[in-house]
């Protein structure tokens, strides 16, 4: 038998290898087929991070509503998370954005969407939901130096309304027109001035309710697809999980950069 990393040889009921160090046993890397991926999900021979569920994952409700998260093209996993809920008559959707800057970003993109989405789903107020998110990002931090981080929005839809409410740069729109419902919590060079984390001081949360005018979807997104927005005309037909699928495939198309997560749900009509 031989190490899968460094070839050297090992003895059978050996648990390490003596030569480099790898843990033997590990899971086998989906590129390269070694026994050789590590607790972080990387492959220790090739450098290549294994897929997850979360590298790309679709989400439809009875009704229509649906929503899309993707890894996109340039980077190697998905800190984007997103929930979407049936609660009652209500539909409830969360998209967090984990902060590239930050340690652990996935894991604090995901606690904040199952924190909020619970919470909303349960009936409590956006203000609360968005207090115990950000308080169960805030325990995922070791020091103020080691304080993962993520953006938020959150939308609860009823038949003929919905509130919104955000901290960061994930956005929401109206369609069909494409008309921006939430503001940026960030500057011109593109940093944001708002997040969840045990470093965030200060944070205030935006919420807005609106009743739509006229028939239409809600969009609610992370900067992985509303950066490629700019004179983009948003599908007029197919059904929301369609819709939001080839807004991915503009998103990948344009350069995918980031990662990627859309959740459409529809108001006034049902669409599909």
């Amino acid at each position: 038998m031989i190490c899968p990393v460094c070839e050297a040889p090992v003895l059978d009921g050996d648990t390490y290898c003596e030569a480099c160090g790898h843990a033997l046993g590990a899971p086998t890397c989906t590129s390269c087929g070694a026994a050789a991926v590590d607790a972080e999900g990387y492959c220790e021979r090739c450098g290549l991070r294994q897929p997850t569920g979360r590298d790309h994952a679709e989400t439809e409700l009875d009704g229509g509503a649906a929503a899309v998260t993707d890894r996109g093209l340039r980077r190697s996993r998905n800190e984007d998370a997103m929930a979407l809920v049936a609660a009652g008559d209500a539909i409830v959707t969360v998209v967090c954005d984990g902060v590239g800057s930050s340690p652990r970003a996935d894991e604090a993109s995901a606690i904040a969407v199952e924190t909020a989405a619970a919470a909303l789903a349960r009936g409590q107020s956006q203000q609360e939901a968005f207090e115990l998110a950000a308080r169960a990002v805030s325990k995922l931090a070791t020091s103020v130096n080691d304080a993962p981080a993520c953006t938020y929005v959150a939308a609860v839809a009823t038949r003929d309304r919905f509130t919104l409410a955000w901290a960061g740069d994930s956005r929401a729109y109206w369609l069909p027109g494409g008309i921006l419902l939430t503001e940026d919590d960030a500057v011109e060079t593109g940093e944001i001035t708002a997040w969840l984390g045990a470093d965030a001081e200060g944070v205030a949360l935006h919420v807005r309710t609106l009743v739509p005018p006229e028939p239409g979807l809600l969009l609610v997104c992370s900067d992985g697809l509303w950066r490629y927005l700019d004179g983009y005309v948003f599908p007029a037909t197919g059904t929301p999980l369609e819709m939001a699928r080839e807004m991915l495939r503009h998103a990948l198309d344009s350069g995918g950069q980031d990662n990627v997560t859309i959740a459409l749900i529809p108001l006034g009509e049902s669409h599909g």
